[in-house]
């Protein structure tokens, strides 16, 4: 059953109008929903309810039954990377949403090839705003990704205090063949904690950076002892994190 995302509370009555012009568009002239046809709304409470199509001209739904489909992690997870080259982002948008990231962040990192000043940032963040909500509907989330892109390193390293735990995928200790830390990190995660999990562009974390970010709290951990892309670390860090608190078992 396909699912939309829908801004806003759920209306008390049952009848809700899709108002969005893109997500109209997309229900009714490239999915060609037909009255009764049925679907899946998610508004800003993040439960999802199934709708049926009473009204194609006036783009209304009524809204059926409460479904108990919650897949969000029970932990919220930020990946924050340094400015990666290319249309890494856009691949890391898609791929963070898939596996279950709450926020996806970028900052100006040392060794960032790349330089985007204030307008090219509010751009990119559309896109991969966009981006992240294609993954959503496609993986049957309940939330939204947000998307946050700093222009100063700064002002990325301000907000960790906002965070239970902040982690540095680093290299280094990777290379040095540390394989506890991450296990004990994730190991002491409680339902609701927020973690940052931090990640280099293709050059990695300077050692300045790393001063920084535990001068502030953070921890570093290897990721095994194979180098991953800086389009792959993420991945692999999420995965982790949803086996940790997500596959526990009986």
């Amino acid at each position: 059953m396909q699912q939309y995302f829908v801004h806003g509370r759920a209306p008390q009555e049952g009848l809700v109008t899709i108002t969005d012009k893109e997500t109209a568009k997309h229900m009714f002239s490239v999915m060609r929903l037909q009255p009764d046809d049925e679907v899946v709304l998610v508004f800003d409470d993040a439960i999802k309810r199934r709708a049926k199509v009473i009204s194609k001209e006036d783009q209304t739904f009524e809204l059926i039954e409460d479904l108990a489909d919650m897949v969000e992690l029970p932990v919220s997870v930020t990946i924050a990377v340094g400015f990666p080259k290319g249309d890494k982002l856009e691949f890391l948008a898609q791929k963070v949403t898939e596996l279950g990231a709450s926020q996806l962040q970028a900052f100006p990192a040392d060794w960032s090839v790349v330089k985007w000043d204030s307008k090219k940032l509010t751009k990119k963040a559309e896109k991969l705003e966009k981006i992240a909500l294609g993954a959503a509907e496609q993986s049957k989330r309940n939330r939204i990704p947000a998307v946050q892109l700093f222009e100063t390193k700064t002002a990325f390293l301000q907000q960790l205090t906002n965070f239970d735990h902040v982690l540095i995928a680093y290299e280094e200790a990777a290379k040095q063949g540390e394989t506890s830390q991450l296990v004990q990190a994730l190991s002491k995660m409680q339902t609701g904690d927020n973690l940052l999990f931090v990640f280099g562009p293709e050059g990695g974390i300077s050692s300045a950076e790393i001063d920084q970010l535990t001068a502030l709290g953070a921890k570093t951990v290897g990721l095994g002892p194979r180098i991953l892309r800086a389009e792959t670390a993420p991945l692999y860090a999420l995965s982790a994190v949803s086996y940790a608190v997500e596959l526990k078992g009986n």
